[in-house]
């Protein structure tokens, strides 16, 4: 049995402007890098490393590598989907 999300983290993490900003820009359906995650929502790169981490850890993105980059998306259409919701 799956266990409950924990609802009120998940509100933390959605709840900060910059990680709204974030999803928002994902939004567009294409993967970015933390860099253009970061210039997207005027924070640096560090600070964004930080958002995207708390995203990752709650299931709401993904990640993946390709060369020296990594990308990051949602987590899964059922994500995206809530999110535009």
């Amino acid at each position: 049995m799956d266990a409950e999300p924990d609802l009120a983290r998940i509100a933390a993490t959605v709840g900060d402007p910059r990680r709204i900003k974030m999803l928002s820009l994902l939004m567009e359906g294409r993967a970015l890098t933390a860099k253009e995650l970061a210039l997207g929502a005027g924070v640096e790169p560090a600070t964004a490393s930080a958002h995207l981490k708390r995203l990752l850890e709650d299931g709401l993105l993904e990640s993946a590598s390709q060369g020296r980059h990594k990308y990051f998306r949602f987590a899964s259409e059922h994500v995206a989907h809530r999110w535009r919701t």
